[in-house]
């Protein structure tokens, strides 16, 4: 099955935002909430509420802000890789902050998911959202629109 990649690593800022077309893609099928990567944040942590948390960090977004603009890039769609997140002091931590940073760095760069793994989820958010507003009628034809 195809993949999709989820993030575009912005050099000059040292950081992500998400790539347009996977951005396009979790729109349509409902799988973006106040970000389109919260819910792939939640797998990261160990499968729970506290990834959706995982790039919450307005403070650093601020002191790139004015960078950002440099290359019109909004200051809220940078995604920082904050080392403190990606660790949990119960057994560790292993490793230092920058070495976090590298590791985190490369998977995020090379992250690529799959649109089975995308339909999936959008089906599953979907049929949790099936008595409010965001409920989409026809994720299926959506859905296949993308296969």
């Amino acid at each position: 099955m195809k993949t999709i990649r989820i993030f575009e690593y912005i050099d000059f800022l040292d950081c992500f935002v998400v790539n347009p077309a996977y951005k396009k893609m979790a729109d349509y099928l409902g799988l973006t909430e106040w970000n389109e990567v919260v819910w792939i944040g939640r797998y990261f942590a160990l499968d729970n509420d506290n990834g959706e948390h995982w790039f919450d960090n307005q403070e650093q977004r601020d002191q790139l802000e004015a960078k950002a603009k440099e290359v019109g890039i909004a200051a809220q769609d940078l995604l920082i890789i904050d080392p403190d997140r990606f660790k949990n002091d119960v057994d560790g931590p292993c490793h230092t902050p920058a070495e976090r940073v590298l590791f985190w760095r490369d998977v995020l760069r090379s992250l690529e998911l799959s649109k089975e793994l995308l339909f999936s989820e959008a089906r599953k958010l979907n049929a949790e959202r099936a008595r409010e507003d965001d409920f989409i009628e026809d994720l299926e034809n959506r859905i296949r629109e993308y296969a």
